[in-house]
């Protein structure tokens, strides 16, 4: 069955409400563990299939913000899946409870009992009309940036179609793009600010009536932080400071000789070579079968899964109006497949699509057969090693999409891990801050980042661009809004992944191998256990972040970046 055959029913809440209390009940009476774990699984196929139904609604309404069914299906949505969020607390107290936990424990993913004991602490019924009220203020959001249609030089544009003009080779051009597509957050900056001062408050409120000092350690929570804390991150953000932000500031520097600039303004950071960005070659038909070639001699289990998601007709990658911005992975329970969503627009990123989003399909393919739905995916920060690792394994075949410019490719991949990490810890501080201060004014918010990004970014250079210069960068970034505490784990899965990058660099044969056993533990296994398997050190490792930077600046260095 192809993806456009998938049926969807919205779910009757109250029919599928009455079946999961009647097998509640007999999970509570169950005599032994044997008893438990069969009603167990009737539980988790029930939960698996409106899983899938509320994942379907929201890959058709992204492909298309304006198709009235789905709109009408994501306010669904919206409203019940705290309801269903319900259901699914009701389960794991039952499990909490039940008088022979410790004989389940073996038979049970370590994370789902952690699982269970997180949602616990960070879910009430009292609290469902606040979640509902959440739910729309982060569509409202992805509503009107999805809503862009901006008109630049006799052209209309959305947002992911503009941003690839910001890196044209004509430095002209790429600063009228720039400053046309930041022009849209300037005309909505009231309505920007006044989504997430109402965010802020309402997590906060939320945190409060749960019994937590404020939501940084709701979020905490909700991120299913099961193996580290505050504390570490904050020690993480020191490392990164100390070794990261040096490279990058070298790498900035290095760019703007390149490009032979005064100062690297803000609307030249997109573009690293006066000769122009890497760019993919072909068109996105070529891509998926380039792609396509390139898994079936990477393994065969790859081989297995780039046909499943070509054939199923499981990737929806072309930009379109009003389709939503960016990209993501997602699965369908029943069917036992991922799915892939972007937007492609003609730059390098498009090619990271298909290694990237296809990192998470690929993890998420091998654990498919993990019964329990929290355990299929792992952990966000977990999840992304897959993602970020399989773009570096995918390195020996550049050349299938970027011809000619392939080195060119793999300096500026390389080098922008380099310069992304700090951003991203900027993001995550950023939000320290403002839930520690949920009451700071939006003035304020944008002055905290602003002051935070000259210390992790001290190269920008905003002059001439009022709503940068006073700190509204973040205004674009949609995990602040979507996934508060979310950011931060691209960068703990990225240092990861450049361990991967490292060890392939040095023809370690159990790289791959060691990837593959983290892929078919799934969500099984938090963090730090994660990383045992794949034999890495890991972000919170003294020591990992300094050796991963001298290795990028030896291979960097090797490279004459000049005559590219």
């Amino acid at each position: 069955m192809k993806f456009h055959e998938y049926p969807y029913q919205r779910p009757d809440y109250e029919a599928i409400k009455a079946q999961m209390e009647g097998l509640l009940g007999q999970l509570s009476a169950s005599a032994n563990t044997e008893e438990f774990m069969k009603v167990f699984g009737e539980i988790n196929k029930v939960r698996s299939h409106y899983n899938t139904m509320s994942t379907l609604s929201n890959i058709r309404h992204t492909i298309n913000t304006k198709d009235p069914f789905y709109d009408k299906e994501n306010d669904y949505w919206n409203e019940y899946s705290p309801l269903y969020q319900n259901i699914e607390s009701k389960l794991y107290k039952a499990v909490l409870n039940c008088p022979f936990l410790e004989g389940l424990r073996p038979m049970l993913p370590e994370t789902f009992i952690k699982t269970a004991e997180y949602a616990e602490k960070s879910f009430r019924e009292d609290i469902i009309p606040d979640l509902q009220e959440e739910n729309k203020l982060e569509s409202a959001y992805e509503k009107l940036l999805a809503s862009a249609e901006i008109e630049f030089e006799g052209k209309t544009y959305n947002l992911s179609q503009l941003k690839a003009l910001t890196e044209s080779k004509d430095r002209d051009l790429r600063h009228r793009a720039y400053d046309a597509r930041i022009g849209f957050f300037v005309q909505h900056e009231k309505e920007i600010d006044d989504i997430y001062d109402k965010m802020v408050h309402l997590r906060d409120s939320i945190a409060k009536k749960l019994g937590f000092k404020n939501f940084i350690e709701l979020g905490y929570i909700r991120m299913s932080r099961f193996d580290y804390n505050e504390q570490d991150v904050a020690n993480y953000r020191k490392q990164v400071i100390e070794h990261v932000v040096p490279m990058a500031n070298k790498l900035y520097k290095e760019q703007q000789q390149r490009l032979g600039v005064d100062r690297l303004r803000y609307f030249d950071e997109k573009i690293e070579f006066l000769t122009g960005n890497p760019t993919p070659k072909g068109t996105p038909e070529e891509m998926v079968a380039a792609a396509q070639s390139m898994y079936h001699e990477m393994s065969p289990e790859t081989g297995e899964f780039i046909d499943v998601m070509v054939n199923g007709e499981l990737m929806d990658l072309v930009s379109k109006p009003g389709k939503a911005g960016g990209g993501y992975c997602t699965s369908l329970p029943d069917y036992k497949v991922p799915f892939i969503f972007s937007n492609f627009n003609g730059t390098s990123g498009d090619a990271d699509v298909l290694t990237h989003e296809a990192g998470h399909a690929f993890q998420v393919y091998q654990s498919k057969d993990i019964s329990v739905p929290e355990c299929v995916w792992p952990t966000l920060e977990s999840c992304e090693i897959f993602s970020m690792s399989m773009e570096f394994f995918a390195w020996p075949w550049s050349k299938n999409f970027f011809k000619e410019d392939t080195d060119k490719y793999h300096y500026l991949h390389l080098g922008s891990t380099a310069k992304f990490i700090p951003y991203g810890v900027l993001v995550d501080h950023f939000q320290h801050e403002v839930y520690a201060n949920p009451d700071m004014t939006p003035d304020q918010r944008k002055a905290a980042w602003r002051s935070l990004e000259k210390q992790y970014l001290p190269h920008k250079d905003y002059e001439g661009c009022d709503i940068l210069e006073k700190g509204c960068w973040w205004f674009q970034q949609g995990h602040i809004f979507g996934s508060p505490f979310y950011y931060i784990d691209y960068t703990l899965a990225q240092v990861c992944a450049l361990e991967f990058w490292k060890r392939s660099q040095e023809k370690d044969p159990t790289a791959w191998s060691d990837y593959l056993a983290m892929c078919k533990c799934g969500g099984t296994l938090p963090f730090r256990k994660l990383m045992q398997v794949g034999n890495l050190r890991g972000p919170f490792t003294p020591g990992c972040l300094e050796d991963i930077m001298s290795a990028m600046d030896k291979y960097l260095s090797g490279v004459d970046a000049n005559a590219m």
